[in-house]
């Protein structure tokens, strides 16, 4: 279906603009114990749903995408929701059918990867995060591909596992590492198959980082994958085992390590390899793959690239085609609501910090790289600080609104989008007071753009992309708190399956809807809502609206 103008709905017109506030991991908890976000003193927020119509939106599950409702959503999925306006199957299922109904193994990227490593006799090396978080990789689906791997005549295989902690519990590794260890021994116990762990260390300590935020993550990644230089040790297990009681560190703040067999490691990639990036979510697979496809990458010194066959679980980037070979076709997100207003002419500007500017640009706009209309649309990306974020709980929410307020007061644009990464990235560091903290400070900032608002005689519609920061403490089953064996609450690091809000701040009001929203929707009845706010029809198969109107 072709992207067409879209058409004025005749029921509603604003002078100001059309402001979205995307609160990253800002939920509705189900738990006392834990909701940062109920404990944060925020008089703004708490005054918008005093005085404003808002509702519920489901952000997990099937509602955005993934398999089963026992998924919680993540940025990723939660923005191409919102961008898109209807749901799409996603990565984390597409990658499970595909592996479930044999159409990976019979596409022609696994085929070239298997046939490379038999016809040279080398070794098939998978990159990527070893836990069942099902936001960037399942381990079931590695599994799944070493079997078959073995059962097509692969006699090596090396894992360069990653630890979580983040969409799992922050210190659950071993949880995964020692039976993943027992299940590549048990494969290899009939003497025809070699398979280990390689290397590994925390994802945000190396590999996975993205946006450009940090190379010097993927120079440590690409050393010790890759090169099998760093700290070695006989096993993961004491891998992890030790570094853990020598920092103090969580899971995904771990220290990088290298396996060594007699002092050498065991997993060096080299010449006649094949490597897999099993990792399906693109924001943190960028980088790594540009490191082995790049002819020449200026971002860090390689030091040696080995001629191997690469390639991603996912193709990452629609737009630019990363990485060249994947293994599984990603979801065809077409006529997007960027797409649909600047065919409109509908002026755009979209606005966060490193950590989340992908997200209210390549991901809102369909896994999509480049603007649609250079002269509709600008983009600004705000630096994160490179610092742990709860150190600096606040981060650039006051910087974002710095600039949000001075393009309202431009009057140059008619939708404003823009994400505040608080909730979300403080929330996985799973200090509690932090993370109280960011919501209060990005309260403030909701009160400032409310304001300007207001004064430009526009509409501000806040919502989120998933939780997080509301649900910062294990619960048992039973839903008592689960505490740690200090007795302190048990932190926990991953999104929760917690719905999210959407308020509606309409200054102008003048009975031209109902201020009883909708119940029941996803977020990705997000678009339609502000497509009809700015007094135009939204695409009919699109998701409905929260407003209902006169």
């Amino acid at each position: 279906m072709a992207v067409e103008k879209l058409q004025k709905n005749g029921k509603i017109s604003r002078k100001g603009p059309v402001v979205l506030v995307i609160m990253d991991g800002v939920g509705f908890g189900k738990y006392e114990d834990g909701d940062a976000v109920k404990r944060a003193m925020k008089e703004n927020l708490d005054s918008l749903m005093a005085s404003c119509p808002w509702t519920k939106l489901k952000a997990h599950g099937t509602a955005v995408g993934l398999p089963t409702d026992d998924d919680m959503g993540n940025s990723e999925v939660g923005h191409n929701a919102m961008g898109c306006g209807r749901v799409f199957a996603q990565g984390a299922k597409l990658v499970a059918s595909s592996i479930e109904t044999g159409e990976m193994f019979r596409g022609a990227t696994w085929t070239k990867l298997i046939e490379n490593v038999k016809k040279n006799n080398s070794t098939l090396h998978f990159l990527g995060l070893l836990s069942d978080g099902n936001v960037h990789s399942h381990i079931k689906n590695l599994k799944d591909m070493i079997v078959r791997a073995k059962k097509e005549g692969v006699k090596k295989v090396r894992v360069h596992a990653l630890l979580d902690g983040r969409d799992v519990d922050p210190t659950s590794a071993l949880d995964y590492f020692d039976p993943f260890a027992a299940f590549l021994a048990d494969l290899s116990a009939d003497g025809t198959f070699d398979g280990r762990i390689a290397s590994g260390g925390g994802r945000m300590v190396i590999t996975m980082d993205r946006y450009n935020a940090n190379w010097d993550m993927v120079r440590k990644g690409w050393e010790t994958h890759v090169l099998g230089e760093g700290r070695c040790f006989d096993n993961a297990h004491d891998a992890i085992e030790t570094l853990r009681k020598e920092t103090g560190a969580i899971d995904q703040d771990l220290p990088p390590f290298v396996i060594a067999e007699n002092g050498k490691p065991v997993g060096t990639v080299e010449d006649g390899d094949s490597f897999i990036l099993f990792n399906f979510r693109g924001d943190r697979a960028l980088e790594i793959s540009k490191a082995f496809e790049a002819k020449e990458l200026a971002e860090f010194d390689r030091k040696r690239v080995p001629a191997v066959e690469y390639a991603g679980m996912m193709e990452y980037d629609g737009d630019l085609h990363v990485p060249s070979q994947y293994l599984v076709s990603p979801p065809a997100i077409d006529r997007t609501m960027a797409e649909y207003l600047c065919k409109t002419g509908v002026r755009q500007f979209s606005i966060s910090e490193t950590q989340k500017f992908g997200h209210v640009t390549y991901f809102f706009n369909g896994n999509k790289s480049g603007k649609f209309d250079d002269k509709l649309e600008e983009y600004v990306e705000i630096p994160s600080d490179k610092v742990p974020f709860e150190q600096r709980p606040w981060m650039k929410c006051a910087e974002i609104t710095d600039r949000v307020i001075s393009e309202i007061e431009s009057g140059k644009w008619d939708f404003i989008k823009l994400n505040f990464p608080n909730g979300d990235m403080v929330g996985h560091t799973g200090v509690f007071e932090a993370v109280v903290c960011s919501v209060e400070g990005m309260d403030l900032q909701i009160g400032r753009i409310r304001d300007a608002v207001a004064k430009a005689g526009g509409v501000m519609i806040i919502t989120a992309d998933h939780g997080n920061s509301d649900d910062m403490y294990e619960h048992k089953k039973d839903g008592s708190l689960a505490k740690d064996s200090a007795g302190r609450p048990k932190a926990k690091t991953s999104h929760s399956l917690n719905p999210v809000p959407c308020i509606v701040f309409d200054p102008c009001y003048n009975g031209e809807y109902s201020k009883e929203l909708k119940t029941g929707l996803g977020i990705s009845s997000i678009a339609t809502t502000c497509i009809e706010m700015l007094g135009y029809k939204a695409p009919e198969d699109y998701d409905p609206c929260i407003v209902t109107f006169n």
